[in-house]
């Protein structure tokens, strides 16, 4: 028995117990990841909005393609920020109050694009915009990992993180119909507005599980049914001693700006590429992020899976992600394509690998870091995946700009999943948990 156990814990599977509590012992920390997914939802309809609108904008506003990757780039500057500061703030204040502050701020930001005008008026409200919605992910992977064993966990943040693929696919069927009806400042003021509507439930829902009356004991002991992290608070400067923090750090600076790209360009693309107009683009939209809700929650299911089935929680996640880095891998041909469908989907099915390869790799701090350290590693994860944007922002308005061509931009997405897979399994080939001095 000793041996069974040791060799469970040496592959990263939970104890196993006498008597172990069911899975069905409750249900409200499915509430709280359905918070979490329609939060994300929002999240993601006011930051894409302007790259749905982008046609309209260029043509009423004057914009060229350096001026709109200028825009984007400084979302990208205050997003990194953001996502830093965040992380650290998700892990003081908590998640309740820490969540709410950024829903609340970035509403604002992201109605205030209704206002400007120029270049450098939607830089600013971008960097707005990008600074508070840098609360997100932090915040939503550490409620994963208060609410939910480890064996969940993947599932849980496959659920919530496929809310952003529901919000864009939302916000191209919403915002061209508001913006041809009521002009393209009003897209912004009722899209902005739906994260109050949000954080009402959010704030009378949400408290500790341990102090939540809509946790029944039997659920709170399944939530807890993992070994207890140790007490304590961690520096940023004591993270980045750990190739932990590294190994997702160097994921989410390869992989999160090609996800970017397609949320700020693909739109242009297909306006461009096939002649789509404003509300044309909404069918096609539609189809690539039905794609990812699939590839979301069907990432986080099978690594679930496959430790359900035994392996190791380092063999299952990393199966995973190359499942996903694979299919992705078609996504270079789509530029050349006449066919719009066929472009369609070869861009869907990149994007829903994506989602499922991110599922996965968000879980991986969670695997490896103690609860009180998630956020604030989330966060120095998202300032380095923001940095590489902020690189594709430029580029990709430089090379638009110079050769109004799609196919070197495509070819960078086909292979950056394989490169952060590679570089993750070198830094932490084991997925060995952080040993932390604090």
């Amino acid at each position: 028995m000793i041996s069974t156990q040791r060799a469970r814990e040496e592959r990263g599977l939970p104890e196993r117990t006498s008597n172990p509590v069911s899975t069905r012992a409750g249900w409200f920390r499915w509430w709280i990841c359905a918070l979490l997914f329609f939060g994300t939802t929002i999240n993601y309809i006011d930051r894409q909005v302007i790259g749905i609108l982008k046609p309209e904008l260029s043509r009423e506003l004057g914009w060229s393609e350096i001026d709109y990757g200028n825009i984007v780039f400084w979302f990208q500057v205050a997003y990194a920020a953001g996502y830093l500061v965040a992380g650290r703030m998700m892990d003081v204040v908590g998640v309740r109050l820490g969540y709410s502050i950024a829903v609340t701020l970035w509403s604002i930001a992201a109605m205030a694009h209704a206002a400007v005008r120029t270049v450098g008026g939607f830089s600013l409200v971008r960097f707005g915009l990008g600074l508070t919605e840098g609360g997100n992910f932090p915040a939503a992977i550490k409620t994963v990992s208060e609410w939910f064993p480890r064996r969940e966990r993947a599932l849980a943040t496959g659920i919530f993180n496929s809310g952003s693929n529901v919000g864009a696919l939302i916000t191209p069927l919403l915002a061209p119909w508001i913006a041809v009806r009521f002009g393209w400042s009003m897209a912004f003021i009722v899209t902005g507005s739906l994260g109050f509507v949000w954080l009402a439930v959010w704030w009378f829902s949400y408290s500790d599980p341990a102090k939540n009356p809509r946790v029944s004991p039997a659920e709170l002991a399944f939530i807890r049914s993992d070994p207890p992290d140790p007490a304590g608070k961690v520096g940023w400067l004591e993270l980045l001693r750990h190739r932990q923090t590294w190994a997702f750090v160097s994921g989410m600076f390869f992989v999160a700006p090609i996800w970017w790209f397609w949320l700020f360009w693909i739109p242009d693309f297909l306006h461009k590429q096939h002649g789509l107009n404003l509300l044309q683009l909404g069918p096609p939209l539609v189809v690539i992020y039905l794609m990812t809700d699939v590839g979301s929650i069907g990432g986080g299911w099978l690594s679930s899976r496959l430790i359900g089935r035994g392996w190791s929680v380092n063999a299952a996640r990393k199966t995973a992600m190359l499942v996903c880095a694979l299919f992705v891998v078609p996504v270079f041909t789509a530029s050349t394509q006449s066919n719009l469908w066929v472009a369609t989907l070869l861009i869907g099915l990149a994007a829903s690998a994506h989602q499922g390869f991110s599922a996965n790799l968000y879980t991986l701090v969670s695997d490896t870091a103690p609860r009180h350290a998630v956020s604030s590693i989330v966060g120095i994860g998202g300032m380095a995946g923001s940095i590489g944007g902020m690189l594709v922002a430029q580029a990709a308005g430089y090379i638009l700009e110079w050769t109004g061509e799609y196919r070197l931009l495509f070819a960078m997405a086909s292979s950056a999943y394989i490169v952060g897979l590679l570089i993750i399994h070198v830094l932490n080939p084991r997925l060995e948990p952080m040993k932390l001095s604090g």
